[in-house]
């Protein structure tokens, strides 16, 4: 039954209960707040911390990833389904992806590669009925090491989300709704928030961030030490009483239209409509908006309606993150996935790690859309377009086939259609060569670009062969020989 309403409404967003040592680790490294212009995360969904450790030194660090998100870090329900990490029964640092030490060796060795850590926080309950944690602790209903009975909203489910007190104060799928109002809960959400801030961790996703008053959200960040760069998931399409407009005085939140607008694009509509489909009026403005193609929920038929993206549509996917991070809108946050061939609840594989102690990249079920090199060429591209926050030379054949400028900084051109482009196309670059970025950049020793070169003329023309289901993107850090 549990699982059946996990499926019918998507994102479960849980907490867990305080329980962790008074003596604080290490204060943190300095934390950078991001360039929402220029920087990009990545939700590396269910990895283990000593894989993430490795990840933020050897590919994400040189990639120029700004953070990783990571799955709640917090003890949780037995059971091999993804969800059990939504549903925690204490705030101790246990959890499938390892235990307190290595999460904050983890933690530390992310920063000291210049790699943010943001933590999936869910604040809005804990786990439903009673049963017992992966470590073996019991929990029965509303009873928990850190929360009793009076803790928690009456017994009462979601049923109308055209009602705000509905929302808010009753249970989704049947999770013990946490009372986020009541001073002594805060004080203990904002205490395991500060622990996880003092041993390094520079942000949070705040889970079902919907299924709790924005002021509520405010009292507890309030209390949490180092003021940390925080995202809240708000699943506002319109026809709802509660906007995502409520939460941004607390930090950025989800834009979910956007996931739709790319998603329809790429795969019902057309390429050309994204140029007046991109940040309307009813959208959150650049600085509040955190966007993305697909995630965990989403990508799974949970968490928003719409035609969804992902990994599953081969190069569609790359070609939907190419625009995502070239179009100057919003902090964008990667997906990085396993395989569920169908089965929407199942858990993470067991890791076959390789000598480099990674998961396997590529085979089989993990995914690792972020090492992508068509992603990764995205992501350069847009850590060196930022300053140019314009998009300047628009074209569209009508169809699938769009490029479009930032600019002197760079240029993309992305072919969702079913032909070669071939065309000549205005822009703003200075004449001369330059890599096509999405195939890597110039190579250090040589100096020569990984694939093409492309050319603009003394005009600021580009002659383009650009194959179906392909793109290329230029930039003014990305020359042969330079």
């Amino acid at each position: 039954m549990f699982t059946a309403f996990v499926r019918s409404f998507g994102c479960m967003a849980l907490l867990f209960t305080c329980c962790f040592p008074t003596v604080l680790q290490a204060k943190p490294l300095a934390q950078v707040k991001p360039d929402v212009q220029a920087d990009t995360f990545v939700h590396l969904f269910e990895w283990r911390w000593p894989d993430i450790a490795t990840e933020c030194e050897h590919f994400l660090g040189p990639n120029g990833y700004h953070a990783v998100q990571v799955s709640p870090p917090s003890e949780h329900r037995a059971g091999p389904q993804w969800w059990t990490r939504y549903q925690p029964v204490s705030y101790e640092l246990i959890s499938r992806s390892g235990d307190r030490a290595e999460f904050t060796n983890m933690v530390q060795r992310c920063n000291a590669a210049g790699v943010d850590i943001y933590v999936d926080a869910v604040i809005n309950h804990m786990a439903a009925g009673s049963g017992r944690s992966l470590t073996g602790t019991p929990f029965t209903r509303k009873q928990f090491p850190d929360y009793t009975p009076g803790d928690f909203h009456p017994d009462c489910g979601i049923t109308n989300y055209r009602d705000r007190n509905n929302v808010q104060q009753c249970e989704l799928v049947g999770l013990a709704d946490l009372k986020t109002e009541a001073p002594d809960v805060q004080a203990r959400i904002a205490a395991y928030l500060s622990d996880l801030v003092n041993i390094g961790v520079a942000g949070f996703r705040i889970d079902a961030s919907k299924h709790m008053a924005a002021n509520d959200i405010k009292h507890i960040l309030a209390q949490v030490q180092g003021a940390p760069w925080v995202f809240q998931e708000v699943i506002d399409q319109g026809g709802e009483p509660i906007r995502a407009s409520e939460y941004t005085g607390n930090g950025a939140v989800t834009e979910f239209h956007y996931s739709l607008a790319i998603g329809e694009a790429f795969g019902n509509g057309t390429l050309a409509s994204l140029r007046h489909a991109v940040a309307t009026d009813n959208w959150l403005a650049s600085g509040d908006a955190v966007v993305f193609v697909d995630n965990h929920d989403n990508q799974r038929g949970h968490g928003g309606g719409g035609h969804v993206i992902t990994f599953v549509d081969g190069a569609l996917y790359d070609l939907a993150n190419v625009f995502m991070l070239s179009w100057p809108y919003g902090y964008p946050k990667v997906m990085s996935s396993y395989a569920f061939q169908g089965d929407t609840d199942a858990g993470p594989p067991s890791l076959a790690v390789h000598a480099s102690s990674q998961p396997a990249c590529f085979e089989d079920t993990w995914q690792c859309e972020h090492r992508r090199p068509v992603i990764v060429g995205a992501v350069d591209f847009r850590r060196n377009t930022a300053d140019q926050q314009m998009v300047t030379n628009w074209w569209d054949n009508g169809g699938n086939q769009i490029a479009f400028g930032r600019g002197s900084a760079g240029f993309v051109v992305i072919n969702a259609g079913d032909t070669t482009l071939s065309t000549a196309l205005e822009s703003s670059m200075a004449p001369g060569r330059y890599c096509n970025i999405l195939s890597g950049k110039p190579d250090a020793k040589t100096g020569q670009c990984r694939g093409k070169e492309v050319l603009v003329d003394e005009r600021g023309r580009i002659q383009v062969a650009v194959p179906a289901q392909s793109a290329i993107a230029i930039h003014h850090n990305a020359k042969p020989g330079g």
